[in-house]
């Protein structure tokens, strides 16, 4: 039996089961038809059994019809016998017209007996496949179950009354055990029937397997394994909100567990939310782009109201969420939301991140700069908001509690410098848009404080790229772009490079020439201080020697960093600092050279000099006196070429090695050597 029912044949819209019988029923679901026989499912479904009596009950009226007419035939023929020869000529027309209609009611008999029985099942759950699948188990062939198909076979065999009250070992026993054993035990197998049970309302929600499946999945979402995450890209908007409404609902449910199902919906169910992620689980649907911006929204709404944990929920990702919102142009709410989650992250993102297109008629650049600008404030109150209750509970910090505090503060001044040199470069990708406004440039350049950035390398880029995108600026607004530049903050390298930049205006340049000139000297005055004091303890410096600005911000972000971070910024700023002195004590040793060289040139004048006199040995008494007397009134050779060249200074005081140059100039600034 089992046998032939697998050779069932599908012919146009209809199945047949090829046992080699005629069928005698046959079931109508949705647009297939299903011509099988009475017996082997009335065995099973109690439902099939009622209907199939009902409809006996109703046939046999062809078959009394067919017996009414053999009783009067019998009379008929009786009544020919005993009638007259006269009227048999009337009686043969009458018998004639007789066995005419007969022979049409005989044959209209022989197809109501041949016709089968109709059901028609218009909301079959599960359709004609599941149909299917019951009716082979009802002929008793083997139906193997599956996560997809236990659902639909469940609440088949609830549909049909397919029950242990009716027979034992029947279907609904055998997909509820499968359903409890094989499904729900595991979340990726009940994530799979959950998406089953979306063509099944309201049965699945009638029978509870929705319920359990999506408490299922919620409980054992804490799981070690999570490689379940990416089935959950199949299950329809309605099914995920209950999914993660579920596990809001658990206190066993961790925070970094309901963010990877997030992050695994929306990877798999939002196309192009990522560049680097353009693969989508085959088994996701498509959706249209109302679909795609009501699952945006619904991700969005799913995020956690807190600070997210930024191993799973990172900032790569919720600046894809940001630029897919402003793809599929979704609300004003939902794009608010996504930017103050980005500000919470933007230390950790890179500017592949932040480069978020403008896809808005209103703005003409490349690039949305608005946004960019609204994370980065948001970022800042958030800061600040974080600095206002350092503030306020630092007051009952304790002695003991000072390291934690300090510990504590550590992020804030590192994601201040992170988020600088991001804007930085963000700075230099834009700068060069043609359409970029130099208000709009300044504004977001100008938008961090001044200790979010150590040096002002940066910047001074951005704005070189700037000014050469940008030729016909006009002279007020080159300075106001080159205003952002802090030339205190800005390295040897860089000073020398905008030292020579044309595209600079003359007021900049100027400014660069005057604090390279002020570092020059501050360099080359801790460079004798340090030589004078070789070996003692570090001096302090003079109430004139102002340290550079550079190594007081370093030294301010090392101060509220602390620990490790500061040692490393130190560190950092220890090695440039050690470059810039390298590079002053080379320009002090080519001063010394030189000057060397000017005292071996007047040795050499002086050298002469005394040669003449020596050589007019009769008037060595009057060479004397005349010696003496240019001594005395300065008129003598040396000295009239010193004055002349205006060499007024010592020949020892280029000597930075000779220990009474160093005691020389130490007691002119009013310090001891």
């Amino acid at each position: 039996m089992s046998s032939a029912v697998r050779g069932g044949a599908t012919r146009g819209q209809a199945w047949f089961c090829t046992t080699g019988l005629p069928s005698d029923v046959v079931f109508e679901v949705q647009d297939m038809s299903f011509h099988l026989h009475k017996f082997p499912l009335m065995s099973k479904s109690r439902k099939i059994h009622r209907m199939v009596m009902e409809q006996e009950a109703e046939q046999p009226t062809g078959q009394r019809r067919r017996r009414r007419r053999g009783r009067s035939s019998e009379g008929s023929n009786a009544g020919e016998e005993g009638a007259e020869q006269t009227e048999i000529e009337e009686a043969e027309e009458v018998v004639m017209e007789e066995e005419e209609g007969e022979e049409e009611e005989d044959e209209q008999a022989r197809k109501e007996e041949g016709q089968a029985f109709c059901i028609t099942f218009p909301d079959f759950p599960g359709g004609p496949g599941t149909f299917e699948t019951a009716a082979k188990f009802c002929y008793g062939v083997r139906v193997e179950l599956t996560a997809w198909n236990v659902a639909p076979l469940r609440c088949a065999a609830e549909y049909l009354e397919m029950t242990e009250e009716h027979a034992e070992d029947n279907l609904a026993a055998r997909a509820e055990a499968y359903l409890e054993q094989a499904v729900l035990r595991h979340p990726g197998e009940a994530t799979k029937a959950l998406k089953s049970c979306e063509e099944l309302l309201p049965h699945a929600e009638e029978l509870g397997i929705v319920h359990r499946c999506v408490e299922a999945i919620a409980a054992r979402s804490s799981a070690a394994s999570r490689s379940w995450f990416d089935d959950l890209a199949v299950l329809g908007l309605q099914m995920y909100k209950r999914v993660m409404a579920a596990m809001a609902a658990r206190a066993d449910v961790r925070m970094e567990a309901r963010e990877s199902c997030l992050v695994s919906y929306a990877r798999g169910t939002i196309p192009g939310l990522s560049r680097s992620m353009r693969r989508r689980l085959a088994s996701a649907p498509v959706s249209s782009e109302v679909e795609q911006r009501d699952l945006l929204e619904a991700v969005v709404a799913s995020l956690p109201a807190d600070k997210c944990s930024g191993r799973v929920v990172t900032a790569k990702f919720l600046f894809a969420l940001l630029r897919t919102a402003h793809i599929l142009r979704a609300s004003d709410a939902a794009r608010m939301a996504l930017e103050r989650k980005a500000a919470t992250q933007l230390e950790h993102a890179t500017l592949e991140d932040v480069l978020i297109p403008s896809y808005s008629g209103a703005t003409e650049t490349l690039y949305d700069v608005d946004c960019v600008e609204r994370v980065v404030r948001h970022f800042l109150a958030e800061e600040e908001l974080g600095e206002a209750e350092a503030s306020t509970s630092a007051a009952a910090i304790t002695e003991e509690e000072a390291p934690a505090a300090t510990t504590l503060s550590r992020p804030s001044a590192m994601a201040m410098v992170h988020v600088g040199k991001l804007v930085d470069s963000y700075l230099a990708e834009i700068a060069s848009d043609a359409n970029l406004k130099p208000a709009k440039f300044c504004e977001l350049a100008l938008a961090l404080p001044d200790h979010s950035r150590i040096y002002n390398d940066g910047v001074y880029r951005a704005v070189d790229i700037y000014l050469k995108a940008h030729p016909r600026l006009t002279a007020e607004e080159r300075d106001r772009v080159c205003g952002v530049v802090d030339c205190r903050k800005l390295t040897v390298e860089a000073c020398t490079h905008a030292a020579q930049n044309e595209r600079l205006p003359l007021r900049a340049v100027l400014q660069v020439l005057f604090f390279e000139q002020l570092q020059l000297r501050r360099a080359i005055t801790g460079t004798l201080l340090s030589s004078s004091v070789a070996g003692a303890p570090q001096p302090r410096l003079h109430r004139y020697q102002q340290p550079r600005p550079a190594t007081m911000a370093a030294r301010h972000s090392a101060d509220s960093a602390g620990g490790e971070a500061w040692r490393s910024t130190a560190t950092q700023d220890s090695q440039v600092l050690r470059l810039d002195m390298d590079s002053m004590r080379n320009r002090v040793q080519d001063l010394e050279r030189e000057c060397s060289s000017m005292r071996r040139a007047i040795k050499k004048i002086d050298g002469r000099g005394s040669c003449s006199a020596a050589a007019s040995p009769r008037h060595s008494d009057a060479g004397d006196d005349a010696a003496a007397a240019a001594s005395a009134d300065g008129s003598s050779r040396p000295a009239n070429w010193r004055s002349r060249y205006g060499c007024k200074f010592s020949t020892q005081v280029c000597d930075s090695h000779a220990r009474n140059v160093v005691a020389s100039r130490a007691s002119r600034m009013g310090m001891s050597p």
